[in-house]
């Protein structure tokens, strides 16, 4: 298969090739359809399980397993090679989903969520650095843009696919759908996947991945807590603010020393990395929000079904993938992606002001077309921002 990664690098696409970037597109529509179904099927779940009070945290568990694991997955994918790492991260992502189909309670599922958030970061991660192996960087926009098609695509059926399979068949399965896609990409990418053998000997910078850890948790936990468990000004508070920025100063400081840092903090000397890095992190907290709030919003306000709910969302789900899909053919195509950036963000915040304005009054019409005004915005910004952060650091960072 060295081959055919030259083969690649070259342009061409042989159908080994043809075949990985199918097994990493149904791993990509894994992460991202998860979090789709789970958002639709979150009422449901809180009927049975009760707890509505820790509704947040079936997702914060998840993304910050996922924020915490996804840098440790890319220096494993370095030290004992992509395809092993990525296909354990598979195996984690699957038995999380297994475990979360059978929670009992709200607690349970938080935590297994976290363990589907741990193999989630290493899907991420993963099909972008094998995309990286593969892909020439002039290429790369348009196979991230189909990427971004697939997440599109995932962000559309899903809702519609949780909405049905809640209704029809219990929230349980939202999670156990994932377990036969995730035995395809299994099989396709251990039988396909043959990358050149380049291991590094580094090793893995715990005390880095202890203190980012812990200053992530503490400022979401801040996020969280703050204005509903605690006030604001409360002590415990306070107390996670002081932790949190301790921890992340000290992560700073410590990645300027460690011989194998998480993060090589020389690659923020690129003006673009960093812009893009903010970007990218904004567009994933406005997208995992309103895939979370909205069919809530549907449900409870609007009184739509689990199946409406997710029906209702296609306006921002279409929008998106239409975008998304534009801006990585034109990139591709051009080499120019300064205009997506800057129309994608002025969509967005255009849409999150519409957004803040509805109420119990709000047409469905009037909340598809605010909601379609925020997915063109995302669709803009989802896949450019990765790509102009990948081709702005060299290969081995």
């Amino acid at each position: 298969m060295a081959d055919t990664v030259e083969q690649a690098k070259q342009g061409k696409q042989p159908k080994s090739v043809r075949v990985v970037l199918l097994a990493l597109m149904i791993a990509m529509m894994l992460a991202m359809l998860d979090n789709m179904i789970v958002g639709t099927a979150m009422p449901t779940i809180v009927g049975e399980l009760g707890g509505l009070e820790h509704l947040s945290w079936v997702v914060t568990g998840y993304t910050l397993a996922t924020a915490a694991s996804t840098p440790v997955w890319g220096k494993l994918g370095d030290m004992f090679g992509r395809k092993g790492a990525f296909l354990s991260s598979i195996v984690i992502f699957l038995i999380g989903s297994a475990l979360s189909g059978m929670a009992q309670d709200m607690g349970q599922l938080i935590g297994f969520r976290a363990v589907q958030g741990l193999g989630a970061g290493g899907l991420m991660v993963g099909v972008m650095a094998i995309i990286g192996d593969l892909i020439p960087p002039r290429e790369r926009g348009k196979y991230q843009g189909l990427m971004a098609g697939v997440m599109a695509l995932a962000m559309i059926g899903g809702p519609l696919v949780g909405g049905t399979i809640t209704d029809n068949w219990g929230w349980r399965w939202s999670f156990y759908i994932n377990l036969p896609l995730g035995a395809v990409a299994l099989a396709l990418v251990t039988a396909v996947l043959h990358l050149p053998k380049k291991r590094s000997k580094a090793g893995i910078d715990y005390l880095g991945v202890v203190l980012l850890t812990v200053g992530i948790t503490s400022i979401v936990l801040v996020t969280t807590w703050g204005g509903t468990e605690y006030a604001w000004t409360s002590a415990r508070i306070m107390e996670l603010i002081g932790i949190g920025v301790a921890a992340l100063i000290g992560f700073v400081y410590w990645q300027t020393r460690a011989a194998e840092p998480v993060v090589p903090l020389h690659i923020f000397k690129s003006r673009n990395f960093t812009l893009m890095s903010v970007i990218g992190f904004i567009t994933g907290f406005v997208m995992f929000g309103a895939t979370l709030f909205l069919p809530l919003y549907q449900q409870a306000v609007q009184g739509a079904s689990a199946t409406n709910s997710g029906l209702l969302l296609l306006p921002m789900l279409g929008a998106m993938l239409v975008t998304s899909m534009v801006a990585g053919r034109v990139t591709t195509s051009s080499g120019r992606y300064k205009l997506f950036p800057v129309v994608g963000g002025a969509l967005m915040i255009v849409g999150l002001y519409l957004l803040s304005l509805m109420d119990t009054e709000t047409t469905r019409l009037t909340s598809g077309v605010y909601m379609a005004v925020v997915g063109a915005g995302m669709g803009c910004l989802m896949q450019i921002t990765m790509l102009v952060a990948q081709n702005s650091v060299q290969m081995k960072d």
